[in-house]
């Protein structure tokens, strides 16, 4: 071979070899593109709520919550992350927010969640189930739900006065630094035993936190679950930062754990 069709040869030989590194680039890139596309975020899901009778002592009856969790194209999503002890979190509350309760479904399979829960009275209800699936984002989905028996009387949902209450022979204080929307806010449960109005220092871990809060607007439209700092220890003071998305009237729920107890206080606070 001539020295100059070696010259000729080689240059072309090294171009092809640079190409072929692009290409492998440009398939890798795909690769990673790919995989972002699969991860499973909130608008790639659909949740389907049933409510069917069961057995209960109170007014509205006993019912049996279903969720099933599918992706947009209908298949199931099956795997699921603990987030604060549990797969989901479900908040129930009423349309007038007298009633909450925060409870933990059972974990069926195939993307179905199941539980009984006794609501007190027929009307409407916000349901609000927390989850995170594999490979997924957190997520939160919300529905309304009609139940049929004797309505209660609506209960007006009037800003506090005073942010302190007495539950289960404890003494809650809130205080709030700021009650302004769009705005970090530091939220400061104070928990005092009723009968020595002592600080109390044994609070005990309630779903992996000092704490949890949850808020809801009186429209039930804009809904926050915070989580407490980590490190607070025991008590006597649980710290919470969170923002309120919009102005208007919001209902605090916090819940707290002492002598293997879970108690919950709640606040009606007014947004600026």
């Amino acid at each position: 071979m001539s020295k100059r069709l070696l010259f000729i040869v080689l240059p072309t030989l090294l171009l092809a070899m640079m190409l072929s590194a692009c290409g492998s680039q440009t398939s890798w890139e795909d690769e990673k593109i790919a995989e972002v596309s699969n991860r499973i975020d909130a608008d790639n899901v659909n949740t389907i709520w049933t409510i069917a009778d069961g057995q209960s002592s109170g007014t509205g009856g006993g019912k049996l919550i279903r969720l099933e969790i599918k992706k947009q194209d209908g298949t199931a999503i099956d795997r699921f992350d603990i987030n604060h002890e549990k797969l989901l979190h479900l908040i129930v509350i009423s349309k007038d927010l007298s009633y909450f309760n925060h409870i933990h479904p059972e974990y069926k399979g195939n993307g179905v969640f199941e539980i009984q829960n006794d609501f007190p009275a027929g009307g409407e209800y916000r349901l609000i189930a927390d989850f995170k699936p594999a490979d997924g984002d957190s997520m939160t989905k919300m529905t309304w739900a009609q139940l049929d028996g004797k309505t209660a009387q609506p209960v007006p949902v009037k800003p506090d006065s005073k942010l302190e209450q007495v539950v289960q022979g404890n003494r809650v204080q809130l205080t709030i630094d700021r009650l302004a929307a769009n705005q970090d806010t530091k939220l400061q449960f104070s928990i005092a035993d009723e009968r020595t109005n002592r600080p109390v220092t044994d609070l005990q871990p309630y779903l992996g936190a000092i704490g949890h809060v949850v808020i809801l607007s009186e429209d039930g439209e804009r809904y926050l679950h915070v989580h407490a700092e980590e490190g607070q220890g025991s008590g006597p003071d649980a710290v919470f930062e969170t923002q309120f998305p919009k102005s208007g009237i919001y209902k605090i729920w916090g819940q707290f754990r002492r002598n293997n107890e879970v108690f919950t206080s709640s606040f009606v606070v007014n947004v600026s």
